[in-house]
Parts: structure tokens; sequence; C-alpha cells
């Protein structure tokens, strides 16, 4: 059957033709327009992609300084060598003048040189300045350099957990140097250099230059001077001890300043243990901020300063201690099984009771307890300006029965960090604000402030501050803290000792000892130490011996080092700063000798049950002063 055309059917096909060329014209153009006009300056980089071969220039790091404005970390201008296969002329005699100049095997050099793969190999980098200005004196085709930088440290190993580590290429794996990396890195740049379709530079082509940008510098709160008074303190407290480990905290109350954090051991920072990873690591990691442990006695500070906010004691109050309490039906002893008897609360904070802290949190309850927890912060993360750090672990406060909130008010059944703890009782000592702990204080050139911002209102009253400061005076001046006395100055506060769990239970003999301490100037709580060796092996185990020591070592240098006025009113009579010989106690029943070490005017406690006396802690024949502590060993 044939196919009829009409008139009107032949002007349908031509329109609809026509329509089709059009809507394809307009798709031909609108497509080369948005070539032309929006995808010009890509197309046009990807064309100068294909014809130059770049070079990076690596951006400056920015420095770190200490608050006097002393440098801690720098970057200083280092190179890195690579090779161009298709533009080497002498594959041999690059591999042996590059071999013989850095620390690279001819088989490596040769291998790169010859290997087109790539249309460029990295050699080595770092390279000296010295070592880079003999392979240019060299001129070997093929060869080319870039600048970059690696990181100095004029201070060894000062600082160098707070600092962090940066890996060869230049970015921040630890510590400051990798929660500020972005800041401290800059922006590399580079060298765009003409070449052929192989990859060999064209003789009459225009290179460009892309300059890098500079990261900016940190201003930290931290001070070097105080840091290295800090791991002076640490490495001989471990020496001491034979300790597992020992970190510390030096933390200024009114900034919320970090001015000093370390945990011993440490190394230096121009010498890094790189071909082991394992060490590195361990050591590297800033230990005050990352870990969580039962905080022990230290903390019957929180649950002193909620019962007197809340008015549910004062100082003329009386408890008696048998050695225990019966909680929920359950015995929960004090450290003291044989009782510390009748005290007022001033004795019970000296003595560090736990009966009289259990009395004081049952009083406090579960719910209020909670609320007070809530706004010092435990239980949460701080805030610091650096990675790593941990929540703690607090019971849940549906499952807390009343014999769990008695263990938390002496400081077991709960952990915190390091600087969640200093942050919190820093708030009590100080003006009753948290404060959210920082290590930087300010970015100059981006403008930038950090401070340390209130985390909430008001905790406890100035009064309620005041009052915990004078009976945290009373520990340090007539208590198991006399070893961190300073003549002339203010000094509180508190020891403790915690016992350490394996599994999930506790570790017999295992214990964290430590001692959280403040130092008030111009009748102002300026700064806060806590200090803590975990599993000392020497001299027993007490946080009056083992701990406040250091602390006391730590606020002398710090008083001269910062030049502050003692307080004429403070300054001890020579009688009291008299050194006194412990007598030996050997044979004697426990009473006997505390009967004997408490007439030569020492503070005495009791290590063990015995009712015989083995010795004591310092030993028998060691000279010291005047009522510092001394530990009686029983059998």
């Amino acid at each position: 059957m044939a196919i009829r055309y009409t008139k009107t059917s032949l002007i349908k096909r031509v329109r609809l033709f026509l329509i089709g060329a059009c809507v394809i014209l307009t798709i031909l153009g609108g497509r080369l327009m948005y070539i032309q006009i929006f995808s010009a300056g890509m197309l046009q980089l990807r064309a100068a992609e294909q014809w130059h071969r770049d070079l990076p220039l690596m951006a400056r790091r920015g420095n770190i300084y200490d608050r006097m404005g002393r440098v801690m970390v720098q970057s200083v201008p280092t190179y890195s060598v690579y090779v161009r296969p298709v533009a080497v002329t002498d594959p041999e005699s690059v591999a042996r003048t590059l071999s013989s100049l850095m620390d690279v095997s001819h088989e490596t050099v040769l291998n790169r040189a010859t290997n087109r793969g790539a249309s460029e190999w990295l050699v080595k980098m770092q390279v000296s300045r010295q070592i880079a200005t003999q392979i240019i004196a060299a001129n070997l085709d093929g060869v080319f350099l870039s600048q970059s930088y690696r990181r100095s440290y004029p201070m060894g190993s000062v600082g160098g957990q707070v600092l962090g580590l940066v890996s060869v290429d230049n970015v921040g794996q630890e510590g400051l140097e990798a929660f500020y990396n972005q800041i401290l890195r800059g922006t590399d740049g580079r060298v765009a250099t003409p070449s052929d379709l192989r990859g060999r530079p064209l003789q009459d082509g225009r290179e460009f230059y892309f300059p890098s940008v500079p990261g900016f510098d940190l201003h930290l709160h931290t001070d070097a001077t105080v840091q290295n008074i800090l791991q002076t303190a640490l490495a001989r407290a471990l020496y001491d001890h034979n300790a597992v480990g020992v970190g510390g905290i030096v933390y200024d109350i009114q900034t919320g300043g970090i001015v000093a954090s370390a945990a011993a051991p440490f190394f230096d920072m121009n010498d890094q243990p790189r071909d082991n990873v394992s060490e590195l690591l361990a050591q590297a990691k800033n230990l005050p901020i990352v870990n969580v442990f039962e905080p022990g006695s230290t903390f019957k500070i929180l649950t002193l300063a909620i019962a007197l906010e809340l008015g549910l004691t004062n100082e003329a109050e009386r408890f008696n201690c048998p050695g225990f309490r019966i909680i929920g039906g359950e015995r929960v002893r004090c450290w003291k099984t044989k009782g510390h008897g009748t005290q007022d609360l001033a004795g019970g904070v000296r003595t560090s009771c736990n009966a009289v802290f259990m009395d004081l949190s049952q009083r406090i309850g579960v719910a209020r307890y909670y609320e007070f927890l809530a706004k010092l912060g435990i239980g949460q993360k701080s805030g610091v300006d650096f990675f790593g750090e941990s929540a703690g672990l607090v019971l849940p406060k549906q499952y807390v029965r009343e014999v769990d909130l008695a263990r938390i008010g002496f400081g077991q059944a709960i952990a915190t960090s390091p600087i969640q703890f200093v942050a919190a009782i820093s708030a009590i000592l100080g003006d009753g604000i948290l404060r959210t702990p920082r290590f930087v204080s300010h970015i100059p050139q981006s403008g930038t402030s950090v401070t340390s911002p209130v985390r909430g209102q008001r905790i406890v009253s100035a009064e309620t501050s005041r009052r915990v400061r004078e009976l945290l005076y009373g520990v340090v001046n007539e208590g198991s803290g006399r070893h961190s006395q300073v003549p002339g100055f203010a000094i509180g506060g508190k020891t403790g000792t915690a016992q350490k769990y394996e599994d999930g239970i506790i570790a017999q003999g295992k214990y964290i000892s430590s001692f959280i301490s403040f130092i008030s100037v111009g009748g102002v709580a300026r700064y806060t130490v806590f200090f803590y060796v975990d599993q000392p092996s020497r001299m027993g185990y007490y946080g009056s011996l083992v701990a406040a020591p250091y602390v006391g070592q730590i606020f002398a240098s710090m008083v001269e080092y910062l030049n502050l006025t003692p307080d004429p009113a403070l300054v001890p009579s020579p009688q009291s700063m008299q050194q006194i010989t412990i007598p030996s106690v050997a044979g004697l029943t426990t009473i006997q000798a505390m009967a004997l070490l408490r007439t030569h005017g020492f503070f005495v406690q009791v290590s063990g049950e015995g009712v015989q006396a083995i010795g004591t802690f310092p030993a028998a024949g060691e000279r010291i002063r005047r009522g510092n502590p001394v530990v009686i060993r029983t059998a």
C-alpha cells in the first residue's frame, strides 16, 4: 500500500524537523557557551596541569611560644630532593652523588632515577641546607629540590607531651600540634615548570611560582620554667619510688590556664625514638589529660564543699569514728580500722577520716550530690583544648545505693581525669566558678584570644570557698600535708591514696598516691598543683610521703622563680624549722611507737593493723623537720 503525503502532513514534518534542529542547536550553543564562559578556567587549569610539572613548597608551620614569649617549638628550613626519570641524563652519576651525600642507598636512588612509572620520585625529605647546597653545586640533570621544614625544640624534653608530635610531612599527630593542626599548618605552595608530553622541562618555558602561606603561631598559658620545675619533680619521684608512672598538673585558678602538665618518663623532643613506635606513643601521651583513675581521699574536698554550701555541717560539729559505718546493711571501713575517736570537722579533714565523709554524703543525698557533680563537670569532658580527654566514670544516678554514695563521698566508686578533677577543685578553691581549662592563651596573627570561658553558674559561694581553704590549710599546717609547706606562704591541700583495679577487681598492694594542693598569694588562691604516683614501691604508699614532698619542692621553686612576696605573719619560727632525728621504734608496740614519735614533734601515721612496730618511713636516723609526717610500719 503506497504512503500518501498531503501538503498538510509535509508542513507538519518540516516544522517538527525545524523545531528539533533548533533544540539541538540551542543545546549545543548552550554547552559551548558554558564551556567558554563557566568552564574556561577549569579547562585551562587541566591543560596547565598536563603541560607543567609541579614541585611542592611546604608551608612554614607556626611556632609555639610559652606565656613569657619563649619559643618552645619552631620550624627550621630543610629541603626535599626529587628525581624526574625522563629528565635524568646520567642515572649512574645521580645515584652515586645523591647516595654519597644523603643516607639513601645507591640502589634506591638508581631505581628511582630510571623508573618511569611516575613523572617524579621523592628521594629524601628534610635534607639540611648544607647538603642541599652541595646537590645544587653538582648540577645533576633531572634532580630537583623543594623547600620544606622540620620541627626543632629549643628546650629539649620540656613540654614535649603538651606540644605533641608532627609527621615528616608537616601534619600534627599528638598534643597541641594535632589539636591546632589546621591553624599551625598553613597552606602549601608550588613551583610549576613547563614540560613536554614526556615530562621533560622546556628550555624556553616560563615557571610559575605559587608561594606558600605560613601557619599561625600559638601562645600558651604554659610556662616553660614551671613546666621544667614540674618535670624535674616528676623524674625525681619516678626514681625515688620506683613507680610505674608519675604525673602532675600546675593550674592557674584565676584564669583556667594550664601552666604545666606532664607524666614521667619523657624524652628529648629533638631525639624522638621513632624506631620504637610503641615507646614513642606511650611517652608522648599527656596522661594527666587523657587518663582516668579513682581519686581517693582527694575527692573528699568536693563532699566537704557541698555539705558546707548546703549548711549540713559546720566547723564546730563533732563526729565519732569507731573505724567503720554500717550503711544499707553493709559495713564500710574507715582507712584507720581502729577508728579516729571523736573529732571536729577540721580534725576529720586533717586525718582524712572516711566516717566523717560518709556521714556528710548521706546527709547530702543522691539527688543533691549528683546535681553538684554535674555543676562541677564531674562525669563530663572539661572541654580542654586537647584530644583524647575522657569524661570519666560515674555510676548512673538511678543505680546509686546508699552504700555507693558513701563510697563516692570519700573518693571510691568514681573515676575522673586529672584535668577534670583539677578544674573542679580549682573552682571550689577560687571564686566558685568553673572555668574551661586551656593550654592556648591567644593566636596573635589571627587576632584570636582563646579565653577560658565560664561553664556554668556559681557552684559555691565565696564564703564556702573561704571555709574550704581554711580547712585545707589545716591539712598542711597540722596534718598529713606538712611536707608541702613553703615558709611565708599559705598552702592548703589534701592527700589521697586510691586502690588500683585490674580486670574489674581490686589489685592487692597496688595504689595511686596523690596530693592536690594550692598556694595563696596576697589572700587569693592562685595556683593548684596535682601530683600523683602510680604504684610506688619504696617508702610506702601514703600520699603524705609519696606525693606531698614533691609538691612542696614545686611550690618552693615557683615562689623563687615568680619572685612572690612572702607574708611575714606566715614565716615560721626557728624552732618549728628545726631538723630532728627520727628515733628507732623497732620492737615497740604500735601505741608506744606513736607516743615516742609524738613526743619528738612528728605527725604520726600508721601503716597496717599490727600491734608491733617494725620500722618507720622515713627510716630511723634520718633528719626531718619538726611536725612532718612519719609513718609507722607494723606487723
